[in-house]
């Protein structure tokens, strides 16, 4: 049976999915990166060119298994039915939460790799294609939204509220990784009350606080 499945393994279609299940398993198992990507090809029966074909180094597949995360978040909001009639609020909501059940899922693989990342984790190597995706749908939830809007003084600005959003991100990625509470239930909390405070200021002041206070919650979160 042990041979079967060797086999079956060695005749799987490698796929950027499965390099990154297995780049993970790697990982929770040894307790450490692989070391070169020699070793981690020969591990598993692959060849550096089909593991080149998806990837250019560990660092660049470090950075798609969270462009992943969060490609999978929007595959699973976009999926249901009531997506389409959500506002900007409720559709930050569940971004969150969604992108938080996602890392729940794979908590053992993110705090191993964050941790190491903490004292900088805004700016982590890693997280730079996250960061892109994450600007890039919220400036979008902009972009539609400005264009329901009549006149420049009800327009809000892309790339404010985008980057408000990612330090937001940010902030309760270290919260949910010093979580403790069962089910990370204080996670929840801390979304829902930093999502409605956001977009509280943000329809009713000035957008230069909303930033502000992206950069204030960071501040105290890693003080």
């Amino acid at each position: 049976m042990a041979k079967a499945k060797k086999i079956q393994e060695q005749d799987e279609v490698l796929t950027q999915d499965r390099l990154i299940e297995m780049y993970m398993n790697d990982v929770l198992e040894n307790g450490e990166e692989p070391g070169t990507v020699y070793k981690f090809c020969k591990q598993h029966r692959i060849t550096e060119t089909e593991f080149y074909d998806f990837f250019g180094s560990f660092e660049g597949l470090k950075m798609g298994i969270w462009k992943r995360f969060f490609e999978h978040t929007l595959e699973v909001m976009q999926s249901s039915k009531e997506y389409a009639s959500f506002d900007n609020r409720e559709k930050m909501l569940t971004l969150y939460y969604t992108f938080f059940e996602m890392l729940t899922a794979n908590r053992s693989y993110v705090l191993f790799t964050l941790r190491k990342e903490e004292p900088m984790l805004k700016n982590a190597r890693q997280l730079k294609g996250l960061r892109r995706e994450v600007k890039h749908y919220t400036a979008e939830l902009i972009r539609e939204s400005n264009q329901e809007k009549q006149g420049k003084l009800l327009k809000r600005s892309e790339t404010i509220f985008s980057e408000a959003a990612w330090v937001q991100l940010m902030f309760l990625l270290k919260f949910w990784m010093d979580d403790n509470s069962p089910q990370f239930e204080s996670t929840d909390v801390a979304i829902e009350k930093s999502v409605n405070t956001v977009f509280d200021l943000f329809e009713n002041s000035p957008l230069e606080r909303v930033l502000d206070l992206g950069k204030f919650l960071w501040k105290e979160k890693m003080a």
